[in-house]
């Protein structure tokens, strides 16, 4: 299936309101070319519902994990326990572009004239938890507003460093002349643009990205990941359903906890249960028949909900 250009204004998705779609999450391997916005609204259109959430943005030019939430799962989106990410990324040594990557204007040209030596060499200072400044083309918000719509204006934003971790960075290879692949293993909020720029600065030459794939966020990887074509494909003739996964696989870090009768009345109706024989924590939580509940916590041996997403009753 090819796909059209999410760009364009000449179709339209037809809704498809019949169909049901169960809570829980959907792993898009985003389309360069498609902002994760696009692939929301044209899920919206191919699974007939509204009710949908995506976690960690993505930008335009990257491809790979995107966990779309369907349903009760959009609560999930922002409970996570586990943010970090996994990137294999492309430095195109020699350019520093407006955007941080090939995409945009280019600001500065330079001879490369070092190599895959000098860049495994200072890789290691990367490597670890830093202080990264926001690029300006980034939707973190500065007073209320978005810091690229001040870019496109041409404007700079006063911007304060935010602390990230790089768990690990690895070099895979050299593409294509001037470009270096590595994978890069970092936290929530790190901005992968900013760190080739910085990459290259210690080479003393401009870089930028020719190409960023996101291979891991959070508890799911991209062998997990459908292509929005197969996505829309299956939803036409109604197999979706079956590569939407449960939502307590969000909260896999988790351990499981199950509950009798008594003190799943209790969580249904927001009542602490008090001398609970569990162990001070945060828990996925189930029935006796092993249905989901949601998340609960025992403090001081009283267990209380903190969010359900089953049916009360």
């Amino acid at each position: 299936m090819t796909l059209p250009n999410p760009n364009r204004q000449n179709y339209r998705d037809k809704e498809q309101t019949t169909m049901q779609i169960p809570s829980g999450i959907l792993l898009v391997d985003k389309p360069s070319g498609w902002t994760s916005f696009d692939v929301l609204a044209k899920l919206r259109g191919a699974l007939g519902t509204r009710k949908l959430g995506h976690s960690g943005t993505l930008d335009p030019m990257a491809t790979g994990v995107l966990a779309v939430f369907l349903g009760k799962a959009t609560a999930a989106a922002d409970r996570q326990l586990n943010h970090d990410k996994t990137y294999e990324a492309t430095l195109r040594l020699g350019l520093r572009t407006d955007t941080g990557d090939i995409t945009g204007t280019p600001l500065e040209t330079a001879p490369v004239t070092v190599g895959e030596r000098e860049l495994q060499a200072v890789l290691p200072r990367f490597v670890g938890p830093q202080q990264q400044l926001p690029p300006m083309y980034s939707a973190v918000k500065i007073n209320g507003q978005p810091l690229y719509k001040a870019a496109r204006r041409g404007e700079t934003v006063e911007r304060t460093p935010r602390p990230i971790t790089v768990y690990g960075i690895e070099y895979l290879g050299s593409p294509v002349p001037g470009d270096y692949t590595i994978r890069v293993a970092c936290s929530k909020g790190t901005y992968i643009r900013v760190l080739a720029e910085d990459i290259g600065a210690a080479m003393g030459l401009p870089a930028t990205l020719s190409a960023l794939r996101r291979t891991r966020a959070g508890v799911y990887g991209i062998e997990q990941c459908h292509t929005l074509p197969d996505i829309l494909a299956a939803a036409e003739n109604g197999t979706v359903g079956e590569w939407v996964l449960p939502i307590d696989t969000a909260f896999a870090p988790l351990p499981a906890l199950t509950v009798n009768d008594f003190a799943r009345q209790h969580l249904f109706n927001g009542c602490p249960t008090s001398r609970y024989p569990a162990a001070d924590g945060r828990y996925r939580v189930y029935d006796a028949d092993g249905g989901f509940l949601g998340l609960a916590a025992v403090t001081g041996g009283v267990l209380n909900v903190e969010k359900l997403f089953c049916e009360r009753g």
